[in-house]
């Protein structure tokens, strides 16, 4: 059994505008970030980026369990830490991790990034300039505004975007049946919208499955499999469509590889809106993975430190 001594420190970045979804409007993230080092004074760092309305913990909880800590932590601890805090289980799994890493894997292995557009009209206005830098995959929220404002704004959104593109439409659980149902027909006649992502409830993924039994347009589900034990669940319960995962809270790394892997997810990894700690994390895992699709971390215009 290992023992390491331990730091922390807590961090704030605000936002350059506040991110508005249908959960409400955010500011400012806060996180942590830690530091494991072991006897030879060799040091991983990793990140607690919890989102607690997505059905983490919170970051006081967070706060907390590293307090309790004190200035050093064994592997066995860090085993233990409970399926409560699912921020923490990543951020002290991907620094305990790093310690003994995989086989170096190539990076061409490691999917390209989307990125995420503001909401509204403002989104239409950023396409030219994120093309130019890269990116072929965007990601737009939706539910924020009334659906017909949305529906037009996307209608130029389709537009402006480069024939090549694929654009993510994320309802983060905000829409009703009816409004679900208008996205679906609506995309189904457009080639270059990769899925609709959240559209009900976390709840609702029977009536998920119905409507991508009757749609063209693919179901991603993000709020529903937020942590580990509601991967399970969605899978349990029947669910082949896609899965956004968000690693900086779904636990220990270790166990959502293997789940990955052992049952053949479609998947999407995404952003908790961490730093380059926890992202470096999660590109590591990603990359011992067979991920075919786009991953959501193109992130960093959103902060006024980046």
């Amino acid at each position: 059994m290992s023992r390491y001594n331990f730091t922390y420190s807590i961090y704030q970045r605000p936002f350059r505008q506040p991110l508005k979804t249908s959960h409400g409007e955010w500011e400012i993230r806060e996180g942590i970030i830690i530091q494991l080092i072991d006897k030879l004074g060799k040091s991983h760092r990793g990140e607690i980026a919890p989102i607690p309305w997505f059905g983490s913990e919170s970051i006081e909880q967070a706060i907390e369990w590293c307090r309790k800590i004190g200035d050093n932590i064994t592997t066995a601890k860090i085993h233990q830490i409970p399926d409560t805090l699912p921020a923490c289980q990543f951020g002290f799994g991907s620094a305990l991790t790093a310690f003994n890493p995989a086989p170096a894997i190539s990076t061409e292995s490691t999917p390209a990034i989307s990125t995420l557009l503001p909401s509204g009209a403002t989104a239409i206005a950023k396409i030219p300039a994120l093309s130019a830098q890269g990116y072929s995959t965007f990601k737009w929220k939706i539910g924020v505004l009334p659906i017909v404002q949305e529906m037009a704004i996307w209608k130029q959104l389709i537009t402006a975007l480069p024939a090549s593109a694929k654009l993510r439409l994320d309802a983060n659980g905000g829409l009703t049946d009816a409004e679900a149902e208008q996205w679906l027909e609506i995309c189904s006649h457009q080639a270059r919208i990769e899925f609709i992502e959240q559209p009900l409830g976390v709840d609702e993924i029977d009536r998920m499955q119905a409507l991508a039994q009757r749609y063209d347009t693919p179901i991603a589900i993000d709020e529903s499999v937020a942590t580990f034990a509601r991967i399970q669940a969605a899978y349990i319960q029947g669910w082949r469509g896609i899965y956004v995962i968000k690693p900086g809270i779904a636990g220990f790394p270790w166990r959502l590889a293997e789940f990955i892997t052992q049952h053949q997810l479609d998947v999407v990894f995404s952003s908790v809106l961490e730093t380059s700690v926890g992202r470096d994390a999660a590109f590591r895992l990603a990359a011992g993975l067979n991920l075919s699709r786009s991953m959501g971390f193109g992130v960093e215009d959103w902060f006024s430190d980046s």
